[in-house]
């Protein structure tokens, strides 16, 4: 084909513009790109990746190549480095000789592009491929294959595996919006579907553009590209199709008819299409969409438990027991809701199992007094029983089963345990209809027992609790509602107090709770899992919000993020290295790089004092 140099527009949209897509294209402009490519990727300061039958080429802002890359490839994505000022990108592409998706660095100063190491081989067919950027600047790569096999990779030294899944059939085109974590996929004969970009959180999706009788799009989508707030594409007949976030639900914008061949993002919001006419920028008045989710600080998991036995939904809450004589001695304990109660020491190593039964909420005090006697206690609800199981701590960490106190609920669920200040213990229990009973642990003749000293209730299912035995105040977690607080003594009515409804920082479910005791104030964490962070309040009212945050992966330590975090707690004790300032642990929801059954992730409290600039 004879090579044409033809004039481009670039068109920086603007989000504050109204309006639909128009009817014109941009007045042409004179620019340089490479018009005859069959892959088209921009980079910064008028740059191009051009992908054709001579390989991959890096084609100055004038429109003169700069290097090549001889391979026969397709599937071309970019993304520009994070700071500006390092004159690069990176780019992944497939190899369609080797079958294997190929990571290029590219040096926009130096003119030049370095074949970086292949991701290994993926086992099946790459049909797509795609790249994102997550919230911690690290870099992914999706494989999808014609049987819709997927795969989700973290580009480093080494690439590693990060999570598996199951898209539609037929898919040929994708991209990722990195401001919303959201990947995009045709499926053919179906239409456009909207992924969970993170890997940190389930492989649910939502349509965004179906074919009938689903749904109004007309034809095969044939390319995409991202815009702020939205998603273009290409459709029948070269058609310029768009849709707009509203919410959680999808606007279509009016078609365009462009007879285009191919689709270009910009960067900024502007496009490029391939026509007859050549590579033009469609004029276009675009109202973005929905904002994306609040940016959070990420801190990272110092450690990561051995997982639990069971896959799916099995682990839930986690508790600490703080050794008097040598705190880096501690255990963790972790409920199993399929098996019992796991115990692990610092380094994340199973120390103890105790097969109690599908156990739910986990709950430890210690230094208590009982007959003369100082004991450590953890308790758990115990499901199929509809009761709680008392458990003694030796000096050593060593659990031992001591009871089993019967409630009066009917499905009962969590729990949280509140050290009087006489060094007493009373637990709270709580039933999935909304009602709470609150038990004062007893003993007699060595045995234990429990008496009912009230009872309360919120309005739907709670599960998360936690006590503050320095306030005498009780935190209550309604997963749908709100935060309440009321107080943990028997001999006070047990009126609640909303702290904070799920809204602008609880996200629904709300869950599990713990107090860190500073030296100066106390802290309430709280799992809102709804989107997989951690809100800190102050434990005293008003009980300001402090900021909230995220767990994120540490690829050099091989260690996943967390989220949809069921139970967490908290400990300021000075257990040595990291942990000098006390650590937060956390029940991870989905284990990932490499995927398996849940496990528990520990954080260093210092890490998140910086995070959110805490005060001790």
């Amino acid at each position: 084909m004879k090579k044409i140099v033809s004039p481009i527009v670039t068109l920086i949209v603007l989000a504050a513009l109204h309006g639909a897509m128009s009817a014109a294209l941009a007045a042409p402009q004179v620019a340089k790109a490479p018009l005859d490519a069959e892959e088209l990727a921009a980079l910064p300061g008028g740059a191009w990746l051009a992908l054709d039958k001579r390989g991959l080429r890096l084609v100055g802002a004038d429109g003169i190549d700069r290097a090549t890359l001889a391979l026969r490839g397709e599937r071309l994505d970019v993304r520009p480095d994070v700071h500006p000022s390092s004159g690069g990108a990176l780019a992944v592409l497939v190899d369609s000789n080797l079958e294997q998706a190929q990571p290029v660095r590219i040096d926009l100063a130096a003119g030049t592009l370095i074949r970086l190491p292949a991701i290994p081989s993926a086992g099946f067919g790459i049909e797509a491929a795609c790249m994102y950027r997550d919230a911690q600047n690290l870099d992914h790569v999706f494989l999808v294959g014609a049987d819709g096999q997927a795969q989700q990779w973290l580009l480093g030294e080494p690439h590693r595996l990060v999570r598996r899944l199951a898209l539609p059939t037929g898919v040929e085109h994708c991209r990722v919006d990195d401001a919303y974590a959201t990947l995009f996929v045709a499926e053919e004969g179906m239409g456009l579907w909207a992924y969970g970009a993170d890997a940190e959180g389930p492989s649910a999706r939502t349509p965004v553009a179906l074919r009938a009788p689903y749904g109004k799009l007309k034809g095969e989508i044939q390319g995409l590209a991202v815009l702020p707030g939205g998603v273009a594409a290409l459709g029948e007949n070269g058609q310029l199709l768009g849709w707009r976030r509203a919410g959680a639900a999808w606007q279509a914008l009016p078609a365009r008819a462009l007879g285009a061949k191919q689709l270009v993002a910009l960067g900024g919001g502007a496009l490029m299409v391939q026509t007859k006419k050549g590579w033009q920028s469609p004029a276009l008045a675009w109202k973005a969409g929905s904002a994306p989710p609040r940016s959070l600080p990420i801190v990272m998991p110092r450690m990561q438990t051995a997982p639990v036995a069971q896959m799916g939904d099995a682990a839930d809450d986690p508790a600490i027991w703080v050794n008097p004589l040598d705190a880096s001695k501690s255990r963790i304990l972790g409920s199993n809701k399929k098996q019992g109660l796991l115990v692990y020491d610092l380094d994340g190593r199973q120390t103890q199992f105790l097969a109690s039964g599908r156990l739910n909420n986990v709950d430890v005090r210690q230094d208590l007094r009982f007959e003369g006697q100082r004991v450590d206690l953890a308790l758990a609800t115990q499901r199929d029983e509809q009761a709680m199981v008392l458990y003694t701590i030796d000096a050593g960490g060593e659990l031992a089963e001591a009871a089993r106190l019967p409630t009066g609920l009917g499905d009962i669920y969590g729990t949280c345990l509140y050290r009087t200040p006489e060094g007493g213990l009373d637990a709270f229990v709580n039933d999935k209809d909304g009602r709470y009973e609150h038990w004062q642990i007893t003993r007699s003749g060595g045995k234990y027992g429990a008496r009912l000293a009230r009872q309360f209730r919120v309005a739907t299912q709670p599960e998360g609790c936690v006590a503050d035995d320095r306030s005498g105040l009780l935190f209550v977690g309604e997963e749908d509602k709100a935060l309440w607080v009321t107080s943990a003594k028997a001999d006070q009515p047990a009126t609640l107090e909303m702290v904070m409804p799920v809204g602008e920082w609880l996200h629904d479910d709300i869950e599990g709770m713990g107090i860190y005791h500073g030296d100066k104030r106390s802290y309430l964490v709280v799992s809102s899992q709804g989107n997989s962070s951690y809100v800190v309040f102050d434990a005293a009212p008003p009980f300001k919000v402090r900021g909230a945050f995220r767990v994120g992966m540490d690829p050099v330590a091989g260690i996943d993020g967390a989220s949809e975090t069921d139970g967490l707690e908290v400990s300021s004790a000075n257990f040595g290295g990291p942990y000098a300032r006390g650590m937060l642990v956390v029940h991870d929801g989905f284990k990932r790089m490499p995927e398996g059954a849940q496990n528990y992730k520990a954080v260093a409290w210092d890490d998140v004092a910086r995070a959110l600039k805490l005060e001790d």
